[in-house]
């Protein structure tokens, strides 16, 4: 028989989700009620005990676990807020609070917990190659390490840019894939930055 959520239930769950993806810890009793706009930490007590007791999330002290994915019929319970990220200004951290503009719910099976993502919209003809359009939105799983030809964005100069990573003999490639031949490769050392590896192009999604 499959167990059934109530809308608190739910919200509370994706809550909890949002928060191990953007800060790698569950909220804290207080946070929850702010963000469920409850006025007693009682009532958020109460919903954590009936989570533990449908096995959804399991407590000790004040460490909290998600235990097992709900397979319910209603999305919400399944995704988390993945923040999209805009045009980065010179010297601010690629995920500082004012470059965000929104969050996008994300299936679970796309951005699976416990890494952290974001999302950038693509500019230019620069990985077109690779099905990456002017528009596209790109879901990025947050590392500051890539393998050999993973497809990352990289910062540099505080500007951020998606490329091929290519591994050199005592350098690095950022490697342009495209049908533009004004594009080339970016040699560098250590004059650069990791934010991520793109995870999926969502092509022609518009926000």
């Amino acid at each position: 028989m499959r167990t059934k959520l109530t809308d608190s239930e739910i919200e509370t769950l994706k809550q909890i989700r949002n928060s191990i993806m953007q800060y790698g810890k569950p909220p804290s009793v207080r946070e929850l009620m702010k963000k469920l706009g409850y006025s007693s930490p009682r009532s958020v007590s109460y919903i954590f005990e009936k989570l533990v007791e449908k096995k959804i999330i399991k407590r000790s002290g004040r460490d909290l676990k998600i235990i097992a994915d709900f397979e319910g019929d209603d999305s919400r319970v399944n995704t988390v807020d993945v923040p999209l990220v805009g045009e980065v200004a010179c010297g601010t951290p690629l995920l500082a609070e004012q470059n965000i503009l929104d969050t996008i719910p994300v299936s679970i099976k796309l951005a699976k917990p416990p890494h952290k993502y974001f999302m950038l919209k693509a500019k230019g003809d620069s990985m077109n190659k690779k099905g990456i359009n002017p528009g596209d939105l790109l879901l990025i799983r947050q590392q500051n390490t890539a393998k050999n030809e993973d497809i990352v964005v990289a910062l540099i100069n505080d500007e951020a840019t998606v490329k091929e990573y290519r591994i050199l003999d005592g350098a690095v490639a950022l490697v342009p894939c495209s049908t533009n031949p004004k594009h080339k490769p970016i040699i560098i050392q250590d004059d650069f930055m990791i934010q991520g590896v793109v995870q999926k192009v969502l092509a022609g999604f518009s926000v």
